[in-house]
C-alpha cells in the first residue's frame, strides 16, 4: 500500500499528460512555445514568485505571532522559503517541515500546530473562492453551473468547523476542545478577515501578471474570464494527486480557457507558468536551505510560551 501511495501520483501525471499529447501534437506545442518571448515572461514570472514569498511570509507570521508565540517576520524567511523547495517534491512534506518548525522554535503540540496550518490551507481556500465567485457571477454565461455550489459548501464548513470548535455542536464537545482546534476556538473574526486582506495582494497581483503574460505567447484572455475561472484553476493545480501538481493545472487551463486560445498554445503557457513559478520558488528555497537547516536541526529553540497575545 505504502508503494502504491507513492507510485500514484506519478502514475496518474503520466497519465494526464499522455492524455493531452494524445489530444494535442508534439509538434503544435512546441510551435507555441519557440514562439513566445521568453526572456520578458521569465523576468515576470521570477518577480511575481519574490512578490508572492514576501506577502506570504508575512501573512504567515501574523498567523504564527496570533496563535503561537512572537516572531520576526525576518527570521521566519528562511523556513517559508525552504517548504517551497520542498513542496516541489510533496505538499504534504513540506506542511510538515513549517510545522517542525514552529515546534522547535516554540515547543508547541504538533497537534496545535496542524490546526494553525489547517486554519491557513482553509483561509487560502476561502480567498480563491471569493475571487471565482465574484468572477462567476461577473462572468456567468461560460462557467459550469455546479461551480456555483461551491462557495455555499465552504461557507457550510466553515460553519459546522466553527461550531464543532467552539462547543456549539451537541455531541462534539470533546473534540472541539482537543489541540487540534485550539487556533480555531482562539481565532477571532477580524483576524480571520485581516488574513484574507492580507493575502488578496498576492491573487490580484498573480490575475495581473497573467493577464500581461499571456500576450507573450500571444493569447489574450478577457480579464473578468480570468477572475472567474483562474481561481478555479488554482484550486484544481493545488490537489495533492499529481507530481508536483503538474498535469492538473494543464488540464485545468485547457478545460477553461479553450475558447480563447488554441489548447497546443495554452499548453506551452501553462507548462511554462508553471515550472517557472515553481522553479523560481526553488531557487528561492536553495537560497536560504543553510539557514533554515541551522534552526530547525542545529539545537536552536526560543523560550517564549507556547501562545501570545497580538
Amino acid at each position: 500500500m505504502r508503494r502504491l501511495a507513492r507510485l500514484w501520483p506519478i502514475a496518474l501525471t503520466v497519465a494526464i499528460f499522455v492524455v493531452i499529447f494524445l489530444r494535442i501534437p508534439f509538434e503544435r506545442f512546441r510551435e507555441a512555445l519557440s514562439g513566445a518571448r521568453l526572456f520578458p515572461f521569465l523576468g515576470l514570472m521570477a518577480s511575481f514568485s519574490v512578490f508572492y514569498f514576501l506577502i506570504d511570509t508575512y501573512v504567515l507570521s501574523r498567523m504564527i505571532r496570533w496563535f503561537h508565540g512572537p516572531l520576526a517576520y525576518r527570521d521566519l524567511l528562511p523556513a517559508r522559503a525552504s517548504t517551497y523547495l520542498v513542496s516541489i517534491v510533496n505538499t504534504q512534506l513540506a506542511q510538515g517541515a513549517l510545522a517542525l518548525y514552529i515546534r522547535r522554535r516554540f515547543g508547541t503540540p504538533l497537534a496545535e500546530i496542524g490546526g494553525t496550518v489547517g486554519l491557513m490551507i482553509l483561509l487560502e481556500v476561502t480567498q480563491l473562492v471569493i475571487f471565482a465567485t465574484v468572477g462567476m457571477l461577473t462572468f456567468s454565461g461560460s462557467v459550469p453551473r455546479p461551480l456555483f455550489y461551491v462557495p455555499v459548501v465552504l461557507a457550510a464548513f466553515w460553519g459546522l468547523l466553527l461550531l464543532v470548535a467552539r462547543g456549539g455542536l451537541r455531541g462534539t464537545a470533546g473534540i472541539g476542545q482537543s489541540a487540534f482546534f485550539q487556533t480555531f476556538r482562539r481565532a477571532r473574526s477580524w483576524q480571520l478577515l485581516a488574513i484574507l486582506g492580507l493575502k488578496a495582494p498576492t491573487f490580484i497581483a498573480s490575475l495581473l501578471v497573467h493577464r500581461v503574460a499571456l500576450t507573450l505567447f500571444d493569447i489574450h484572455i478577457p480579464t473578468l474570464k480570468l477572475l472567474a475561472c483562474l481561481p478555479i484553476v488554482y484550486l484544481v493545480a493545488a490537489l495533492p494527486v499529481t507530481v508536483a501538481h503538474l498535469g492538473t493545472s494543464q488540464a485545468a487551463w485547457i478545460f477553461f480557457f479553450n475558447d480563447h486560445a488554441a489548447e497546443a498554445d495554452l499548453l506551452a503557457y501553462s507548462l511554462a507558468s508553471h515550472l517557472t513559478f515553481m522553479l523560481a520558488n526553488g531557487t528561492l528555497g536553495l537560497v536560504f536551505l543553510p539557514r533554515a537547516y541551522a534552526e530547525l536541526f542545529g539545537g536552536r529553540r526560543s523560550e517564549v510560551p507556547s501562545t501570545s497575545s497580538v
